[in-house]
């Protein structure tokens, strides 16, 4: 098949429960209420290395939990131990370690009216929203920034972003949050770290959504360089 279809924003895989299945399904409906942001052409799909440091790309992200129980209970002590992995590993040699550049000021964010649609769906409850400029890092380094750099001050939540570029681009992240009030379908008590360690190849102006039973995460990849305006 070939990969430059239009992808699931999620990745089918990684539906190991009824719970990650129907947070998926249900964030898919409230996703498909908002038009498109649009089609990547396939030269935006690649990304040759570059000796310098490369081009400059905006990122946008929205980190929300579960208002309620959508999932049921599994072993969150085994995922707590799973290692974060990002932003673990040095530079060496001709390695490319990914530049921050700037944040992104609310004016310019893409995904305000997809949260505002969250806030209102009464299952979802946006915790997190912010956007910043980098250059990538290269291709499994998985050096990125912790969230704390990026403009995230929320309470339990913890971890990084990376961005990487091979011949295509990967954002990759490694979250953990300590909900203060996990809902009690998912047999997990106050402060249970719940993790997401995962990276995916991400095109242009398409929502990709990391998936959890307890929160959940939308990220958008966009040039800096000749990006859309806002609702464009």
């Amino acid at each position: 098949m070939d990969d430059r279809r239009r992808a699931p924003p999620y990745p089918l895989s990684r539906l190991s429960s009824p719970g990650r299945a129907r947070l998926a399904f249900a964030l898919l409906a409230l996703l498909a209420l908002l038009a498109p942001p649009g089609r990547l052409t396939t030269a935006e799909e690649t990304a040759p290395a570059a000796s310098g440091p490369g081009p400059v790309y905006n990122i946008e992200i929205i980190v929300f939990r579960a208002a309620g129980a959508l999932g049921g209970a599994e072993d969150w002590s085994a995922e707590a131990d799973t290692r974060n992995i990002a932003g673990d590993e040095s530079a060496a040699g001709s390695t490319q370690v990914g530049h921050f550049v700037a944040a992104l000021p609310s004016s310019l964010w893409q995904l305000t009216e997809l949260e505002n649609r969250l806030r209102a769906s009464g299952t979802y409850v946006p915790v997190a929203h912010t956007a910043w400029s980098q250059t990538a890092s290269s291709w499994g380094t998985r050096a990125g920034f912790p969230i704390q750099r990026l403009g995230v001050d929320v309470p339990g939540l913890s971890g990084s972003v990376y961005l990487e570029r091979g011949q295509f681009l990967h954002l990759g992240l490694s979250l953990t949050y300590a909900a203060p009030s996990p809902p009690p379908g998912l047999g997990a008590a106050p402060g249970t770290p719940f993790t997401i360690n995962e990276s995916r190849r991400v095109r242009f102006y398409e929502r990709n959504y990391f998936d959890h039973p307890a929160f959940g995460l939308i990220a958008l990849v966009t040039p800096a360089q000749g990006a859309r305006p806002p609702g464009r």
